[in-house]
């Protein structure tokens, strides 16, 4: 590896830590919709590979840090990931702690990231020799992950009911696309369907406001005043170490080594199951959100790293939702990567290490110090200056917009209606890793019944 290529992955890895540290700071941005398409230009435009790879994992994880800064504010989430820290973060929210709340998320991300590379890594190369009886039976095990999933739920019969009239649903839509031309037929419509599904609840909401007496019963509530917590600045180079407790920091660990592990099932889904099972035996309220939001931030990071790098190195196919999502450019980016000429087949083990090392080091070192030493001016700042209806405002026209980019105006009244069905769906209790995993495993469950 020369030197010139060194400078080049550097460069890369800094622009996307400061590129996606102000990406992650605004409210309502997704993961695959701000990840997805610059990750897709930069392929086509030819970059090194390498240089690629380098700046898709700094960007993942400079996203991941700051996008705990939406939730602990306004409990939006920053993208899908931090949705289910919305409820931890709005306890730290009202005993006037949102500065403490994004430390402690921010740190519980940075063990995250130190837990899940080398794990990542060494997995990788463990399961190089299964690779085709892996990918022999990847479509099966996306319809499994869905299955096991519901039963972690609470409503278990319904979100097991739920998976083929949804995946009915999806699969319909995309024949419909097909039949008369929208989209070439095979070419799969998904990123809009899975934006569909994160804002669903949001989706409902604006549909039950137009009924007027569903609008009418609805709480008011005054104007509020919030008085922050007064925390000591922090010296120096902050350490998550000394931000998060023993708790706090071995339950940020252990999530993140499963996370790891589990790379296949939906991050989602795992975060709410490991974030309550961590956190259920607590019983001060503060001290519970606490634990819950460091151990779910850690473990999102762990499965957005080793949801790409798993099957990047040992595979070759997505195999896991963060690779057919924000990292599909990755794996298939026609003319340049196909599923039969990726990085999986162009970089070496060695290229893979230094990628990934380049990118999560300098990412860490810019994005943790910005969030963690200047949380309290950026919380007085975004409750000063950023209105919640224009957040709100913002994701959903970004929705729609990419809704059109996908298949036209008719994909726009498709995704409400995947929306309007998942918002359902999610109020009910199946929550978004089975609706996530049922949207993967769609094509395959419809042809299989």
């Amino acid at each position: 590896m020369d030197i010139v290529l060194i400078i080049e992955m550097i460069a890369a890895a800094v622009l996307a830590a400061v590129l996606y540290t102000i990406i992650g700071v605004a409210p309502g941005t997704d993961e695959t919709a701000v990840l997805a398409p610059v990750t897709l230009a930069i392929v086509l435009a030819g970059v090194e590979p390498i240089v690629v790879l380098t700046f898709f994992i700094s960007a993942i994880v400079a996203n991941k840090v700051t996008d705990s800064i939406p939730v602990a504010l306004a409990g939006i989430p920053g993208g899908v990931m931090a949705t289910p820290m919305v409820e931890h973060a709005l306890v730290l929210k009202k005993h006037g702690m949102p500065d403490i709340s994004i430390r402690k998320m921010a740190s519980g991300s940075v063990i995250g990231t130190l837990v899940s590379v080398p794990v990542s890594l060494l997995m990788a190369q463990a399961l190089i020799p299964f690779s085709d009886v892996i990918k022999e039976y990847a479509n099966p095990l996306f319809f499994i992950g869905a299955v096991l999933l519901a039963l972690m739920t609470k409503n278990k019969v319904l979100a097991l009911v739920s998976i083929l009239p949804f995946a009915l649903l999806i699969e319909g839509l995309r024949h419909l696309y097909w039949g008369i031309g929208v989209v070439p037929e095979g070419t799969n419509v998904f990123i809009s369907f899975f934006l569909g599904i994160t804002i669903g609840p949001v989706i409902l909401t604006i549909f039950e406001l137009l009924h007027k007496e569903k609008r009418d019963s609805m709480p008011r509530f005054p104007k509020k005043t919030i008085d922050f917590a007064q925390t000591n600045p922090i010296k120096g180079f902050p350490s998550p170490f000394k931000i998060l407790t023993k708790q706090e920091t071995a339950s940020s660990v252990l999530a993140s080594f499963i996370g790891s592990i589990t790379f296949i099932m939906s991050p989602v889904g795992m975060t709410i199951f490991l974030g309550e099972l961590f956190s259920s035996r607590v019983k001060d309220p503060v001290k519970k959100a606490s634990v819950a939001i460091a151990s779910m931030e850690g473990l999102t990071n762990a499965t957005y790293i080793s949801g790409t790098l798993i099957p990047l190195i040992a595979l070759g196919i997505p195999l896991s939702p963060m690779a057919i999502g924000p990292a599909n450019a990755l794996f298939n980016a026609p003319p340049v990567f196909t599923t039969e000429h990726n990085l999986h087949h162009i970089l070496s083990n060695a290229d893979f290490v230094w990628a990934t090392l380049i990118g999560a080091t300098i990412a860490l070192a810019i994005t943790y110090f910005v969030t963690v030493k200047y949380a309290h001016k950026i919380c007085a700042f975004v409750f000063r200056w950023v209105p919640h209806e224009a957040i709100l405002g913002l994701f959903f026209g970004l929705v729609l917009l990419l809704a059109f980019m996908d298949a036209g105006f008719i994909n726009i009244i498709g995704v409400l209606v995947i929306g309007l069905f998942a918002g359902m769906l999610h109020r009910w209790g199946v929550n978004y890793g089975v609706q996530f995993m049922i949207l993967y495993s769609a094509p395959w469950i419809i042809t299989w019944f």
